[in-house]
């Protein structure tokens, strides 16, 4: 190379030095010169544009953190939600960067924001069931009139996302998303009023759930996507989107509009021509191992469409597609020698409006064969409530061989014997209301069947069952079922049943049963352990007649007899929310009738020893509508009532957590309306909302979900109590009750600090001591927290005073300031009848008139449940009260105002309208009482 050439190299790498040297050193020193400035411009910027509150711990500025951005980081950033989750995270990061743009520095009069970096965060996003979301934080351009009062802007090119966990809880289309190890790359013209958002997406777990059920878990989620945003109409159009989930790869498309009161969504998801084998690793974490160890071959077709109008105002729905291909499948577990082959599927579903009624569920064929055994079938049904049904499916399988060819141990399963063989052809409606049953004609044989799993050591052996079913003319009329036999034998202990039914409109039957069942040994062959199922049954019965021989009284043309030992057995019910445990009991079945002696049961803390009968029990088990009838006395040490109330789960909104949470609402004690039944009741010792009931004894009526409590009498706070009362609830919202008690001589001041209802309509007695006596009527409604609605309650009866000191009474007590009248402070009050009557939320008092220290005080008015008074009394001076003073007593309770005359407004009545009136037994009331309600 000639001296020319070198210098000019030299010159080149010279110039080229300066200038990268200049440029590292404008690198260090720009974050230097302007740090102060630029943090002040973008937390101006922040505390101008977000309404959510923010906080983060320190900041610093440098083109090192995300090269070559300047960017702005905020560590431990914490940035909280749009009304109504305000107090709620929205996003929690390590680290969240604002990228600055350079040129804006120092040619724009604003510092612009082009990217946004969040690394280690937690992104949770939340819909409440109204449609409203928290991430509203975003406040824009429209709602402003600035020029150049805010020094910094957003206009973003670019928003990625490292290492976080994103949450999407939305309640108003019950979709739940929970992804881990969130990596997000976003790239377009974001400040554009129309832009394309092209994204790469990795996550390295990935939960779908919808309405309660969990579609997909820890899945493994690579996306590609394109997407057209218009930020103007608020559309996103889904362009060119591959995604992969595990190894499947699934091609998304689709369009979403946000309307004004909801949503317009065109969503197509597909997976064409895709390895059967891929489609496994798509499946939840439980099919990976059994996955390894299994040759899979095939190709299958997805399909997943979700198009129409989501609006919850107006109760419109999208429309939902699903469809599914396998071609040529082949499943070989282990080598197997018996492979499962040639496995076609179609399998179609639709869900016009996501209405149940709508569901069509289409299965054009699924088909295997295993060595020479196979599997056959076509399934269409449409329709729910009455569906619409065409069925046929054959079989013939050697449960062993499929269960090799499968590998059913991976599942569970560690032994699976049998042969199978099952034709079965149903075509037509289901509708029981009118009498209608699919044509059917159907067989299922099993024979020497064994089942045995890892949950339990010993198998169910010899399972044997033929069974078979038809309808030649579509009617319940001529619907057959036979089952004979069906049996098994576990641990040692045979089971057997042979039953048969005809004529389901009037159902004809003939059942035999023996043997013995373990029922928490069985279940536990079946399910995982750590779930409480409990109970033994031995039985030896025969059942046999005609459902309206016992209906009419037929008892001769029946031959139902038998014995049934129960231990253990745990039921549960819609209308109760623990379940009853029955510890013992021997049932003797005659007939229609069922008996039984020293019945011992517990329903949580309750305990109740029954003797007795029932009757109507064949009717009762076969139908939905027939009545179980009974007479016996029920006796118990302790019953907690509260234990009785409905509890339902509740949706929550959680701030912390990524699932929803549940509380628990109680509800009122549902009677079933399928119970006739008369018992004699005793009990030593009775909770219910924190009274302490002993000795009740009393006649119990349950006809029609009525409860009646008659004749009955009980101690409560030392004073012996009779009451009757009639209950009836029609669901866990509310319920209505009529009560009548007598009580004579009990302690005021136990009362008081005791029954919590007294304590409540009677605030006044809180300082009051002596003996009074109770003859009250009361009806009304209850609410879900088992405690009246004031308004509702109507009314009345006497309160009859022995000897009672007004200690502390501040109406009194203000009478007695008023007036200088010292003998009226914490009076003495005795042989005193005060009789009042409720309605509408008010207590009216009736005149009546007492002695203390020389004067005579005749009192009369109102006096609201919730404290307000209107009290009239006119008080007559020693020595005979013939000259009284007119005082008027109004504020409340608490904080009385006297005043002097006869004129006073009367208290507002709150009337209660809502549903079914109270069961007023009016004969029984006072005088007073009956007029108030009429």
């Amino acid at each position: 190379m000639n001296k020319s050439g070198k210098k000019s190299v030299f010159k080149i790498v010279k110039i080229a030095g300066i200038s990268l040297g200049t440029l590292l050193l404008l690198l260090f020193l720009l974050p230097t010169i302007f740090p102060e400035t630029l943090t002040n411009q973008v937390k101006k910027f922040a505390n101008e544009k977000l309404n959510g509150e923010l906080s983060f711990k320190e900041t610093h500025l440098s083109f090192f953190t995300h090269f070559p951005s300047l960017t702005l980081s905020l560590d431990d950033f914490l940035l909280k939600g749009s009304a109504p989750f305000q107090k709620d995270t929205l996003i929690a990061a390590k680290e969240v960067a604002f990228g600055i743009n350079l040129k804006s520095v120092f040619f724009d009069e604003k510092i612009k924001i082009d990217k946004i970096f969040i690394s280690k965060g937690t992104i949770l996003i939340k819909v409440n069931k109204k449609g409203e979301p928290n991430y509203n934080v975003y406040v824009s351009d429209e709602a402003e009139t600035f020029s150049d009062s805010i020094s910094a802007s957003l206009k973003l090119e670019r928003i990625d996302i490292k290492n976080t966990r994103l949450v999407y809880d939305d309640q108003s289309t019950k979709i739940l998303i929970n992804a881990k190890g969130f990596n997000y790359l976003g790239k377009g013209d974001l400040d554009k009023a129309v832009f394309d958002l092209k994204t790469k997406a990795q996550i390295e777990s990935f939960d779908f759930s919808y309405d309660g059920e969990q579609y997909l878990k820890s899945k493994k989620v690579n996306a590609s996507l394109i997407t057209k945003i218009n930020t103007n109409s608020l559309a996103f159009v889904f362009e060119e989107n591959d995604l992969k989930i595990n190894k499947l790869p699934v091609d998304f498309k689709g369009k979403f509009d946000f309307l004004k009161d909801g949503y317009r969504m065109d969503f197509l998801v597909q997976s064409k021509n895709a390895n059967l084998n891929d489609f496994f690793t798509a499946l939840p974490p439980v099919y990976l191992k059994w996955l390894e160890q299994t040759k899979i071959k095939g190709k299958t077709d997805l399909l997943f469409q979700l198009k129409g109008d989501y609006n919850s105002a107006n109760n419109k729905m999208p429309n939902m597609h699903f469809n599914m291909k396998v071609r040529d499948g082949f499943i070989s577990n282990q080598d197997t020698p018996y492979p499962a082959e040639n496995i076609f599927l179609n399998f179609d579903t639709k869900l016009p409006s996501l209405d149940p009624e709508k569901l069509v569920v289409k299965i054009d064929s699924i088909y295997f064969d295993v060595e020479k055994d196979y599997f056959n079938g076509n399934v269409i049904v449409e329709g729910l409530s009455k569906p619409k049904i065409d069925v046929r499916v054959r079989s013939k399988l050697d449960l062993a061989k499929l269960d090799k060819a499968v590998g059913l141990k991976d599942f569970g399963i560690q032994k699976l014997q049998g042969l199978l063989n099952t034709t079965i052809v149903s075509k037509g409606v289901y509708d029981a209301a009118s009498k209608q049953f699919p044509v059917t004609k159907g067989n299922l044989e099993l024979k020497n069947g064994l089942i045995q799993t890892d949950y339990y050591p010993t198998a169910i052996q010899n399972i044997n069952l033929v069974s078979t079913i038809s309808s030649a003319n579509g009617t319940l009329k001529d619907l057959e079922v036979k089952v004979s036999p069906a049996s098994f034998v576990f641990e040692g202990k045979p089971f057997s049943v042979d039953a048969s039914f005809k004529n389901f409109e009037d159902i004809a039957y003939n059942i035999k049963a023996k043997g013995e069942l373990d029922i928490e040994k069985i279940y536990k062959v079946f399910s995982q352990k750590g779930l409480d199922v409990t109970g033994y049954v031995k039985m030896d019965v025969a059942f046999q007649g005609k459902q309206s021989d016992a209906t009419n009284g037929n008892y001769g043309n029946l031959n139902n007899k038998g014995t049934m030992e129960l231990r253990e057995i745990k039921t549960t019910s819609d209308y109760f929310p623990k379940p009853f445990v029955i510890n013992e009991g021997i049932f003797v079945f005659n007939q229609d009738q069922m008996r039984f002696s020293n019945f011992k049961a517990t329903y949580g803390q309750s305990d109740f020893l029954m003797n007795g009968s029932m009757a109507n029990v064949i009717n009762f088990a076969l139908s939905d509508s027939e009545v179980l009838k009974g007479n016996f006395t029920v006796s118990s040490n302790y019953i907690n009532v509260d234990e009785f109330m409905s509890e339902t789960p509740i949706a929550e909104p959680n701030t912390t957590a990524t699932e929803p949470e549940a509380r628990t609402e109680t509800g009122v004690i549902v009677v079933p309306k399928t119970f006739d039944f008369k018992l004699n009741a005793s009990g030593k010792k009775i909770n219910f909302d924190g009274l302490a009931i002993e000795n009740l004894k009393g006649n119990l009526l349950i006809n029609k979900g009525r409860l009646k409590l008659q004749n009955s009498s009980f101690s409560l706070i030392g004073t012996k109590v009779s009451m009757s009362a009639e209950y009836y609830a029609d669901n866990t919202s509310k319920a209505v009750f009529d009560y009548t008690i007598n009580a004579t001589d009990f302690d005021i001041k136990r009362a008081y600090n005791e029954v919590k209802m007294f304590r409540e309509m009677a605030s006044a007695a809180e300082y009051a001591e002596g003996i009074i006596s109770l003859n009250y009527k009361i009806a009304g409604v209850l609410e879900a927290d088992m405690m009246p609605n004031y308004p509702s309650l109507k009314g009345g009866g006497d309160l009859t005073v022995k000897q009672v000191k007004m200690k502390g009474f501040k109406l009194f007590n203000a009478v007695s300031k008023k007036t200088d009248a010292e003998g009226l402070k914490d009076p003495d009050i005795s042989k005193v009848t005060i009789q009042t009557t409720i309605k509408n939320n008010i207590i009216k008092i009736e005149p009546f008139k007492f002695k203390v220290a020389g004067f005579r005080p005749k009192i009369q008015g109102e006096s609201s449940l919730d404290g307000k008074l209107n009290i009239k009394m006119r008080l007559g001076l020693p020595p005979l009260g013939i000259i009284g003073i007119p005082i008027k007593i109004t504020g409340s309770q608490d904080n009385p105002i006297i005043g002097v005359g006869k004129k006073s407004e009367d208290l507002e009545e709150t009337e209660y309208e809502e549903g079914t009136s109270p069961i007023i037994m009016q004969e029984t009331l006072p005088s007073a009482a009956k007029d108030s309600i009429k």
